[in-house]
């Protein structure tokens, strides 16, 4: 029954949506702090008779850079407009923008802590603001997604993170609510009680990583019980749990992946919503990329190294 569901949504996005324009409509949807905060809706330009999925999609840039609507992501919004997805591009508060001289750890990682947490309270805003206009936009609200790039990633990750384990944080979504999925490019987990796990089964997850991302952990990195998660651990979470999620490794590759596979990939990533989020499909998947004439880059990181990495420069020039 999946399978003829599946065939039958998959025939109607062909037959209606390939060929029509994509029109782009801009919304405030909150001023936190006194930062007026905006969204773009993408969809293809016709009449909707059946709800959509949505996928809620969040820019990289450090937390200090970045913006919704940069060229660079309209492909991929465009490409899952055209499959019958609703993308919605967010703004969302820069924590780690301006900021003063840091002159000690615990003032670093109180930092990192209000920047990923005052994003993704903008991610709950956000969803929130998706979820009370779904009849108006068409969307399903029980497929509603999120998906990121580098930090845009660790935002998705960290929001669902919390909401699976019932965080106060969690607690402004409708009463009920759960994502229907979630695409990670380049993220991670960032915790500071050392190793998170989750308390229940999260989203269906699709996972891009390189094992040679030195901007954000493949696997982990941590100091005294702080430190960021990145897919690798998250999947071994996930097999505890028998969540499904597929992961796309690619071995020697760096922080490139935090962008091409929006690009690159975009066929996979519908195929994952087609599967996962709207098929149900439970299983665990593992794509592992060997570039038999790839650089061999270094695979083994400290934590100072991803900091040096991404802050010990410029930082109009972070870029997880």
């Amino acid at each position: 029954m999946q399978r003829i569901v599946l065939t039958l949504w998959c025939v109607l996005c062909c037959t209606t949506l390939y060929g029509q324009e994509i029109v782009r409509h801009t919304y405030h949807y909150a001023t936190h702090c006194g930062e007026e905060l905006y969204l773009d809706r993408y969809v293809a330009e016709e009449q909707c008779d059946t709800p959509r999925p949505c996928m809620i999609f969040a820019f990289g840039g450090g937390f200090v850079q970045g913006s919704r609507d940069v060229d660079y992501y309209r492909i991929f919004f465009e490409h899952l407009a055209r499959e019958g997805i609703v993308v919605v591009s967010i703004d969302y508060r820069l924590g780690l923008k301006n900021l003063p001289k840091i002159d000690s750890a615990r003032a670093m990682i109180d930092i990192f802590d209000n920047a990923i947490t005052i994003a993704v309270q903008d991610m709950y805003c956000a969803t929130n603001f998706v979820y009370a206009n779904a009849k108006e936009w068409c969307v399903d609200p029980t497929k509603i997604m999120l998906s990121g790039s580098s930090a845009g990633a660790i935002t998705a990750l960290q929001a669902e993170w919390l909401r699976s384990n019932d965080d106060s944080l969690a607690e402004v979504l409708p009463e009920g609510f759960r994502y229907a999925g979630v695409v990670s490019c380049a993220g991670a987990i960032f915790s500071r009680h050392g190793r998170p796990k989750f308390a229940t089964s999260p989203a269906p997850m699709l996972l891009f990583h390189g094992t040679s991302d030195s901007n954000v952990p493949y696997d982990h990195a941590s100091l005294f019980g702080v430190g960021f998660y990145g897919s690798e651990y998250i999947t071994r979470q996930l097999d505890k749990l028998n969540s499904p999620y597929w992961f796309y490794s690619v071995e020697y590759a760096d922080h490139r992946l935090a962008g091409t596979p929006l690009f690159e990939q975009c066929d996979l990533i519908v195929q994952f919503i087609q599967e996962f989020v709207i098929a149900g499909r439970r299983e665990q998947t593992t794509t592992s990329v060997i570039t038999l004439d790839g650089e061999r880059r270094p695979t083994r990181f400290s934590a100072m190294d991803y900091i040096r990495t991404n802050y010990q420069r410029d930082r109009g020039n972070a870029k997880p």
